[in-house]
């Protein structure tokens, strides 16, 4: 499992540069583990270069069973009992006409949890596309509706990817609203905007990298499986600097436990509410995926004996919303202490970077960037 933390964190890293360089003041925000795993279940039926290609982009190492290591991943995050909400969608839709490999089928439940749907791309693409999404609605409890949009799916569609993911999570140390006001939010020099900021004084672990001149700061969620952790340029440092100096290996060298120390903070952060879609197969072709979508080039022969089937459509849509609640606190009682000597603040009242992360299964879960309310 290590090695695939590994993995997926340098992926995840890769494709955090690319989409913040593709829209330097846009949100972002996007579930590198279900992108992976989503992927890894179509590298099953890829081979000779197309699987090379695959291999790369992802940073698998292919000697090691990388199948059963997604396996007891999704597993481990998706386990019943848990206190924050996941729900994802995950599934390869075929061409009915294509005969797929029971052999691939078969692999795609027993790894992925996933299976093979096939629909009448040829002769009923809007319906499929219909299909679609309202499979992906009901998965995700409503939250993720309309995923692919009218017109992106035609008679020449062959093999759909859908992958999204919904999460909520509560803090482990609730917001008061009360103390939730309208703060400017400070997109750059210029520009400001306002937002719902929450306030909250308490106790985290909390680190400054010199290196780039940022705090970061860890929010558990409850029971402590899941924390956020959130990169804050100081006011004077651009959000981009970080970025570009940002690499999965430093990252975790300045979130490990003994580099974070534990301490009384004052806490600004926004309310905020993150849909994001991405088409996934520019991206993934400029990360060096290029085969796979290539009708002439892709070969998919473990998944089917169909010559030029290819990779049609990848769609990846996440939902976020961070807000005030944390636990119902039952009768709790409030004590005030007045103290002249305040600790360290951590204002997110200008862009920032946040990361989810399974803690247990040491996985970043998601990836975001807030710079636009």
């Amino acid at each position: 499992m290590d090695a695939l933390s590994e993995a997926n964190g340098t992926f995840a890293f890769h494709l955090l540069k690319m989409l913040c360089q593709d829209s330097p003041s846009r949100n972002v925000f996007y579930s590198p583990v279900s992108i992976s795993s989503a992927l890894a279940m179509v590298f099953l039926g890829a081979k000779g270069n197309t699987a090379a290609q695959m291999a790369q982009v992802l940073s698998l190492n292919t000697e090691k069973d990388i199948h059963q290591s997604f396996q007891l991943l999704l597993t481990e995050v998706n386990k019943p009992g848990t206190q924050y909400l996941l729900r994802t969608a995950n599934r390869l839709f075929g061409e009915k006409t294509c005969e797929f490999l029971s052999t691939f089928k078969e692999s795609c439940l027993q790894f992925y949890h996933a299976e093979l749907e096939q629909l009448s791309f040829a002769k009923a693409a809007e319906q499929s596309r219909k299909h679609i999404n309202t499979w992906v609605s009901k998965k995700t409890e409503g939250k993720i509706q309309d995923l692919l949009p009218d017109s992106s799916i035609d008679a020449q569609t062959r093999l759909v990817l859908v992958n999204a993911i919904y999460f909520k999570g509560r803090w482990n140390e609730q917001f008061n609203k009360m103390y939730t006001s309208e703060m400017p939010f400070k997109i750059n020099q210029k520009e400001q905007r306002p937002v719902q900021m929450m306030f909250q004084e308490a106790t985290f672990k909390l680190a400054y990298i010199e290196e780039v001149q940022a705090q970061v700061l860890e929010v558990p969620y409850v029971g402590e499986e899941l924390s956020m952790l959130i990169l804050l340029p100081d006011d004077n440092v651009d959000l981009s600097s970080v970025e570009k100096h940002l690499t999965y290996e430093k990252f975790r060298a300045w979130t490990k436990p003994d580099c974070m120390k534990s301490t009384e903070v004052e806490v600004f952060l926004p309310r905020f509410k993150l849909e994001e879609d991405y088409d996934m197969e520019s991206v993934l072709q400029r990360l060096g995926m290029v085969d796979a979508f290539q009708g002439d080039k892709a070969d998919f022969s473990a998944m089917s004996a169909e010559r030029d089937l290819c990779l049609s459509k990848f769609v990846h849509k996440s939902v976020v919303e961070v807000n005030e609640e944390g636990t119902e606190a039952a009768a709790a009682s409030v004590v005030v202490e007045c103290c002249m000597v305040s600790g360290p603040r951590f204002c997110a009242d200008h862009p920032f970077l946040f990361f989810i992360r399974h803690n247990a299964a040491n996985s970043i879960l998601f990836c975001g960037r807030f710079s636009a309310p």
